[in-house]
């Protein structure tokens, strides 16, 4: 069955599948492996260390497929500088740009006057609205299951997601708890224009960067064995449970402020279990949905997996 969405045509891709940002995961490989597959790929641009070197993953990109991908920018509430980025992203003639994270009225300025389709991802009705006034052509809606950064209510995205679709008039990406084919159908039937998924693809073979010991915790793992950091500074995020973030809980309980937390949170804790597999030393994100993740199959063959299963579910609304 053919896929015909807004996310489709916007995006012009084959199915309405985006590969979420993934700070030190998402480069050429895995959105290359994507955007193969049918869907929007990205490369997480902040994770970069400099221009340079971001123009050197656009281009490998490009190397590796002729699908549209995306660059995701996700814009820390401590101040990172991302201008030079977003230039940077611009010379390669990058056409998909995607925001997560603070405010990102900046890069809209940035991109005026440009044809580059913009995605912000958005964790409230109030939010989607902003950003649907800047100027974005969709915006992505994560609920509370969500790995990484989420919002600061406690809203899962089956209520959160059709108050949004009901509050704006641009197309809606529903994330959060999205793994499988069926949970696709039902952001859809509520809704949605497509889905965007992050942890599920962490947990695939064309994720390369991502240490064995991370990928085999979001297989075994189950929905209880994930836990929100960061709270108490205003910007929670979902992580698998371990020491370390028992640490930083117990930091937070006593210390809630981000100079007492900022070496336990900050990027090379991410990359210590993320990239080495050191339990005792760093934190992972990941969504609720371990819960359903049991293999670590290619994107392609994930992808052939959720189209048929959401073509199970489409069959039978039609019987």
């Amino acid at each position: 069955m053919k896929w015909k969405t807004a996310v489709n045509e916007l995006l012009e891709i084959d199915y309405p599948i985006i590969q979420g940002g993934l700070a030190y995961l998402a480069y050429s490989d895995l959105a290359a492996a994507v955007s193969n597959a049918g869907g929007l790929g990205q490369i997480t641009a902040m994770s970069l260390p400099d221009e340079g070197t971001l123009k050197d993953e656009i281009k490998k990109v490009k190397t590796k497929t002729d699908n549209p991908f995306g660059v995701n920018f996700a814009i820390s509430k401590h101040g990172n500088p991302y201008h030079h980025m977003v230039e940077a992203a611009l010379e390669e003639n990058v056409k998909i740009i995607s925001m997560t994270g603070s405010n990102p009225s900046p890069i809209f300025e940035m991109l005026k006057g440009t044809d580059v389709k913009t995605l912000v991802l958005v964790a409230s009705k109030r939010q989607a609205q902003k950003a649907e006034e800047l100027g974005a052509d969709l915006v992505m809606v994560v609920g509370q299951e969500g790995g990484g950064h989420i919002g600061r209510n406690d809203t899962g995205t089956m209520v959160l997601l059709p108050q949004v679709v009901d509050s704006v008039s641009v197309p809606v990406i529903a994330s959060g708890g999205i793994g499988d084919g069926r949970a696709m159908m039902a952001a859809l039937a509520l809704g949605a224009e497509g889905i965007e998924m992050g942890t599920r693809f962490i947990a695939t073979k064309d994720c390369i960067h991502a240490h064995p010991l991370y990928k085999e915790a979001l297989m075994r793992g189950t929905e209880n064995d994930t836990v929100l950091i960061k709270h108490s500074i205003g910007t929670p995020g979902r992580v698998l449970k371990n020491d370390w973030t028992e640490k930083i809980l117990d930091i937070e309980s006593k210390t809630p402020d981000y100079e007492a937390l900022k070496n336990f949170i900050n990027g090379k804790a991410n990359c210590a279990y993320i990239h080495e597999g050191n339990e005792t030393k760093g934190f992972g994100w990941a969504g609720q949905v371990i819960g359903r993740i049991n293999d670590c199959p290619s994107v392609s063959e994930l992808f052939e997996r959720i189209i048929y299963e959401a073509n199970q579910v489409r069959n039978s609304w039609m019987k």
